[in-house]
């Protein structure tokens, strides 16, 4: 399972992406069953965020949701930080 994450706004308006590849990892199941959540709770098309927050576009193998601060939910805020934390 390929999990992309596209960061966009905030305060400089600097663009921020990121991937992981799940296939081979010890803890791939976790990743699936996260990734899962954040796809039912998605949107199809991006909201309506707040000045200066973040708008999030995540992609999970060639489907993407939209998202953005400050209405995330607990799911997609912890797949949205260990992509970016962990991905390239």
């Amino acid at each position: 399972m390929r999990i992309q994450v596209r960061r966009t706004g905030g305060f400089a308006g600097i663009e921020r992406r990121a991937e992981v590849d799940t296939s081979g990892r010890a803890d791939a199941d976790e990743w699936h069953a996260l990734a899962r959540r954040v796809m039912t709770a998605g949107r199809g098309a991006p909201p309506a965020g707040v000045p200066d927050g973040f708008s999030y576009r995540i992609t999970v193998d060639g489907r993407s949701v939209y998202c953005a601060d400050p209405r995330l939910t607990e799911e997609q805020r912890e797949l949205i930080r260990r992509v970016l934390k962990e991905g390239a």
